[in-house]
């Protein structure tokens, strides 16, 4: 056995989503972190051993607009293209070669913490190490950093350090929760075990084990659904132990578990009620999934209230948009659905004081443990929402060692520091605008070879459209920047009839549906068609927003839908009752407008219009000083032209020194993504991102000169570091696209640029 002692700025216990994103920001940002995890693979519940979906703030498509960027989005989208059939075990090495990519982190998995040396008064303690032992290498090993993480889910670290925090539920008088119990008690949500069948082309017998569950003898066939191409979090709801203690009993969890499991499988078998007879399963998981123990104490409680009313912190460094989501304690053995849930009407936001400790003045935290009730906790438990807030804590962590600052002292002395920072690398922070005083772009001058002016969609020879029967509402998300005089519609119809239209606003510009009534007109359709109808709307809103067109249903008119998108724009269509929900097995709550209207069955395509007058959403300025992702808006430029040969412009009146450029492309943030595919999109790569592009700087006599080059790129966020012993001296800079993914247009949401 080896004793062994590590010093490090920042110590990370605990590997999952949660803490690789924190390891990973803390290291991009010049600080030397240990990233400790106790089982063998990194991902904690994503990973291969227990295979739940990396679900966040699209929520299955609810939220628009919605999917984590950061490095998050990076696991996101290299998953796309590397594992296009979502193979767990692919996905390990995804999060893996991301860790191992960053040079200032020391990787230690299979190490186990179980000590904590902390000292001062229960309100104001400091973590000085943490104790672990690597498996099967007897080392012990301690800890020894300026900061910790604990991103261990249970909240261990912090409990060994004397961590406040709390377990179960809060009462309605806590936090005046309408939706919290009378009284407090320590009721959880449950673990699950998940598993994976295939098919293996010929008859294969299932002889039940002896610890084998009779679930004839239980509610679960009342109250659950069994179909044999189910696999994986397709059964989330085999859930159990809220009742219990989640840790302490977790052998007995898993043992219940596994007993139900495969007397499911044997119900599927051998009950004669399904063609099951060539079904084999393949893989059953051997831990429990937990979703809940500790949640720590902050100097910010995330309520119910806070998610509902979408709060905008001034300290905000992440965003959410997973339902409230809430199952019964007894879990798979409740009479009732699985899970009562919630949405916002757009995304919610987290602070940073909900990231660190109230009383342990070197410890934050991220994942499941932050400081949230437990129903607010409901919606940010999710892992992509975890990873972005592990993002967060370790942007903050390493802000912490650079300017020698508790992480209270951060977030109460420069509110929106952290923020700003997350913004530069591009994370996932929602209505945070680019205030960067080193960012020379926000000083410059930026014009295009062309931008996009007219919005619309309308037919033609390679697109051509298909009626769109007004059997339902439909709806048209889009910019009004600067006014919507007016739109026209492709209407065809049996009789004359009358069409009633209505604009309405969406009350926040993280939202994007009809929520606010703003105008109505009438319009007249000739019978026949299609023909082009105009609906007066005359809105001019103060500041540019995103609004809403609604088309009321009519029997005897249809609209018209065309086979490809628009920039900007989003085709809503409002469901019915004879609508399936998003998740069939969850009953659906009424009054909720997400739910309501829906854009995933129109994706990729736009009932075609013709909005008046032309538009400045997509003009050359948004790309310098505005926000990064969709927004009120769409929030980037996009070029007029075909993409190949199109270019930005920056320019100074006098010259600068560059050293750094920054790009952020589109990648579709409105495209749900999952790790295990979930749903599979067309392509590996975003259509609407640059593929090759040009970087140009000019000279004194005006001659431009090729900085950077680059050919089949696939990344959202490139930063480019100008080669040369010294900065370049230039005052003009010219981004010049060659060729995106296949969009037809260049898109580009952000230009920085920077001295150092």
């Amino acid at each position: 056995m080896r004793q062994e002692e590590f010093h490090h700025d920042i110590a990370v216990i605990g590997g999952g989503l949660a803490g690789v994103c924190a390891a990973i920001a803390a290291a991009r940002l010049g600080q030397r972190v240990a990233l400790v995890h106790n089982r063998p693979v990194l991902g904690g519940n994503s990973s291969s051993e227990v295979r739940v979906w990396v679900c966040g703030a699209t929520a299955h498509g609810v939220q628009r607009y919605a999917r984590e960027t950061g490095i998050m989005g990076e696991l996101y989208t290299e998953n796309q293209y590397r594992n296009p059939e979502g193979n767990p075990y692919y996905w390990d090495q995804v999060v893996l070669d991301a860790v191992h990519a960053e040079p200032l982190i020391d990787l230690f998995l299979n190490t186990d913490v179980r000590q904590a040396e902390a000292d001062g008064p229960e309100h104001e303690r400091t973590i000085r190490s943490a104790t672990g032992w690597m498996m099967g290498s007897e080392r012990l090993i301690t800890f020894r950093a300026q900061v910790f993480l604990d991103c261990t889910g249970d909240g261990l670290l912090g409990e060994l350090a004397g961590a406040r925090s709390r377990i179960g539920r809060e009462s309605a008088a806590d936090f005046g929760e309408p939706w919290a119990p009378a009284e407090s008690d320590g009721a959880l949500l449950g673990s699950t075990i998940l598993f994976y069948t295939k098919d293996a082309g010929r008859p294969v017998p299932f002889i039940p084990p002896s610890y084998a569950k009779d679930i004839t003898q239980t509610p679960i066939l009342r109250n659950r659904v069994l179909r044999t191409g189910d696999n994986g979090c397709d059964y989330w709801w085999i859930e159990w132990g809220g009742e219990l203690d989640t840790v302490h009993d977790n052998e007995a969890i898993r043992d219940e578990l596994h007993a139900v499991i495969m007397g499911i499988w044997d119900h599927i078998k051998n009950s004669g009620r399904f063609d099951a007879d060539n079904l084999t399963l393949e893989w059953v998981g051997s831990l429990p999934g937990k979703r809940e123990y500790r949640r720590f104490i902050g100097d910010h409680v995330l309520t119910q209230q806070d998610i509902l009313a979408q709060r905008r912190f001034e300290d905000r460094v992440a965003f959410g948009g997973w339902s409230v989501d809430l199952h019964p304690v007894q879990g798979m053995y409740a009479d009732g659905p699985g899970a009562v849930q919630r949405y916002t009407d757009g995304v919610f936001h987290v602070p940073l004081r909900s990231l660190y400790s109230v009383n342990v003045g070197n410890l934050l935290f991220a994942g499941r443990n932050i400081s949230a009730t437990h129903i607010a906790f409901g919606a940010t438990r999710v892992m992509a929402t975890c990873a972005t807030l592990g993002e967060a804590a370790g942007t903050a962590a390493a802000l912490c060692v650079r300017h020698k600052k508790t992480p209270r002292a951060l977030a109460t002395e420069q509110p929106g520091l952290v923020g700003q920072v997350l913004l530069r690398q591009d994370a996932s922070v929602m209505g945070i605008a680019n205030e960067d005083p080193d960012d020379l772009a926000r000083a410059a001058r930026v014009s295009a070879s062309s931008h996009l002016a007219r919005l619309a969609a309308e037919p033609g020879p390679h697109t051509p459209a298909e009626p769109c029967p007004l059997t339902r509402d439909f709806g048209l998300l889009l910019p009004v920047d600067p006014a919507l005089d007016a739109v026209e519609l492709l209407v065809s119809a049996e009789q004359q009839t009358e069409l009633t239209v209505e604009l309405w606003g969406t009350r926040l510009p993280e939202n994007a549906v009809p929520l606010d009534p703003l105008r109505t007109a009438r319009v007249t359709v000739p019978a026949g068609g299609p023909g082009w109808v105009t609906a007066p709307l005359q809105y001019t809103p103060d500041i540019p927003q995103n609004a809403v067109v609604v088309v009321r249903g009519n029997p005897h008119a249809s609209l018209h839908l065309t086979p490809v998108g628009t920039e900007g724009v989003l085709a809503l269509r409002h469901r019915t009752a004879e609508d399936p929900g998003v998740d069939h097995d969850i009953p659906e709550q009424e009054g909720q407008p997400v739910l309501e209207w829906s854009a995933r069955e129109l994706r990729r395509r736009s009932l075609c219009f013709r909005a008046l007058p032309d538009t400045s959403a997509f003009s050359p300025a948004k790309v310098a000083g505005g926000y990064q992702r969709p927004f009120g808006g769409p929030q980037m430029w996009v070029s007029g032209d075909p993409a190949p040969g199109s270019h930005l412009l920056l320019e100074w009146d006098a010259p600068q020194e560059l050293r750094t450029v920054h790009l952020v492309m589109d990648d579709d943030v409105d495209t749900y993504l999952n790790n295990l595919h979930r749903h599979r999109t067309p392509e590996p790569v975003a259509p609407q991102l640059l593929r090759d592009y040009r970087i140009e700087t000019r000279d004194g006599s005006g001659a431009w000169h090729t900085a950077v080059t680059v050919r089949d790129n696939r990344r959202r966020h490139r930063v480019h570091r100008l080669e040369g012993p010294e900065p370049v001296r230039t005052d003009a800079l010219r981004i010049t696209v060659d060729a995106t993914h296949g969009a037809p247009r260049a898109h580009l949401f952000t230009v920085r640029a920077h001295r150092d």
